[in-house]
């Protein structure tokens, strides 16, 4: 291999090494808030699950990353690397401040905007336009139908209207959506359908737990709080390896798909591929990370949004981790940090709206809205950067 595929691959290994730091704390928050396992085990477990993640599951997330987003001609060797390096820059930085942001997002924002800098926007794989009209009419039609419910609802038992109005509106176009591409009657693919999928994903993670939380507690309301413990801690622990499992199957393919990339940019393939060392080393990268562990990622997770009982904990690690991997298996690249925030802010509000702290939970959404655009700028920022002192070192050259 080149230098310049060597220093690629490098980089696409260190940015999973720092997806494993803030992913981490998706993978363990809830083990380690309800004391299911001590810190240390419970980082040594997530991180054996993430490095199995890729192997059990599939990878179709890194065939969407590697050929799904960026045109093909686009997709260069200089337009991967600056990719990468904002990529690692903001993941790192924000990971070190304690904000659980999107890997998935921050990526494929930095592929966006150098691909853009460098070849204009036709060198994004954008969605036809019947994608989006079928997305559109599909989502407003569920939205407005749960909103009118919710808003009957809110009329008989005589609380917010407005609040049950909203609420109505993101869960029937986050399920209306989610139903048709199960169902197959919508097909939402690319960078539509990660656009989407920030809206999504955390309503998603919301609805589910507190949906599991409620009828957990129902079934089980009248055992002991030791009973329930006794049978919930191991189960919490499983539902934390099913969510390692699926975390390590999502965010651990973004370096098979870059790698993959590269060859076929540097002509060594002609398709995608995704050889065993590349898969090995990317998923150790990431088991790496998460060993390290973000610890103010963690904190905030696991103790800033709400308190969780072993029983939420299991609904939360449940519900997150089914999520992840059904969309996973579909090949889209999503956040298993907004899965998992959004599940466990679903099982704390089953208790009341003040059993959850939505200050962190208004941060921790300002982190989300703001990663893709930032990452876009950063990244077209970099690569304009880079072109003009292309230019001034050619010039010196010359003269």
């Amino acid at each position: 291999m080149d230098v310049i595929l060597c220093f690629g691959v490098i980089l696409a290994l260190a940015f999973n090494f720092v997806n494993g730091l803030n992913g981490a704390g998706n993978s363990i928050a809830t083990i380690v808030a309800t004391r299911a396992l001590k810190p240390l085990y419970a980082l040594l477990l997530a991180a054996l699950c993430n490095i199995a993640g890729p192997f059990l599951l599939t990878t179709a997330i890194a065939k969407t990353i590697g050929t799904g987003i960026i045109q093909p001609y686009a997709m260069t060797p200089v337009v991967i690397i600056i990719a990468l390096l904002c990529g690692i820059f903001i993941l790192g930085l924000l990971t070190a401040k304690g904000f659980p942001i999107s890997a998935s997002n921050t990526l494929i924002g930095c592929m966006v905007g150098a691909s853009i800098a460098s070849y204009g926007i036709s060198g994004v794989i954008w969605p036809p336009p019947e994608m989006v009209k079928g997305v559109i009419l599909a989502g407003f039609s569920g939205a407005l139908c749960i909103a009118l419910l919710f808003t009957l609802l809110a009329i008989l038992i005589h609380n917010s209207i407005r609040l049950f109005a909203i609420a109505g509106v993101i869960i029937g176009f986050s399920l209306t959506i989610v139903g048709l591409m199960i169902t197959g009657s919508l097909v939402v693919s690319g960078i539509l359908a990660i656009i989407i999928f920030v809206v999504i994903s955390p309503t998603l993670g919301f609805t589910a737990g507190f949906t599991l939380d409620m009828v957990v507690a129902y079934l089980f309301r009248f055992s002991r709080q030791s009973t329930r413990n006794r049978i919930f801690y191991p189960l919490q622990i499983i539902a934390g390896s099913l969510q390692a499992l699926s975390n390590g199957a999502n965010d651990g393919l973004h370096a098979v798909g870059v790698i993959a990339a590269l060859f076929i940019a540097e002509g060594i393939t002609s398709g995608f591929t995704a050889p065993s060392w590349v898969m090995i080393t990317s998923a150790v990268a990431i088991g790496l990370g998460t060993v390290f562990g973000g610890w103010n990622v963690i904190t905030k997770m696991a103790k800033g949004i709400t308190r969780i009982r072993p029983y939420q904990g299991f609904c939360a690690s449940t519900a997150g981790g089914l999520i992840i991997s059904g969309l996973t298996l579909s090949g889209i690249p999503t956040s298993s940090t907004h899965i998992i925030s959004g599940s466990i802010a679903g099982v704390g509000a089953t208790r009341g709206k003040t059993a959850v702290d939505w200050n962190v939970i208004r941060g921790i959404v300002t982190a989300w809205i703001v990663t893709f655009p930032v990452s876009i700028s950063v990244s077209m920022i970099v690569v304009l950067i880079f072109s003009e002192l292309l230019k001034i070192s050619s010039f010196i050259i010359r003269f």
